[in-house]
């Protein structure tokens, strides 16, 4: 599912409200070490242009 996830956040990555949508999607498949993986994931391939969105959808994620 991690997988399904990452292709559809690059497919959407053109549009920041449909990539903000998909990635908090992803909460609800993915379990807590797969969001963990998709965390780094996201910023490592979109914190130069969604950094603020990222950041918001994963604060709850912290420990």
């Amino acid at each position: 599912m991690l997988e399904y996830v990452k292709t559809i956040l690059l497919k959407v990555s053109f549009d920041k409200m449909l990539f903000e949508k998909e990635l908090r999607k992803a909460f609800k498949f993915l379990v807590a070490d797969e969001l963990l993986q998709l965390k780094q994931w996201c910023y490592d391939q979109f914190s130069n242009k969604y950094l603020f969105i990222i950041n918001r959808v994963f604060a709850k994620l912290q420990p």
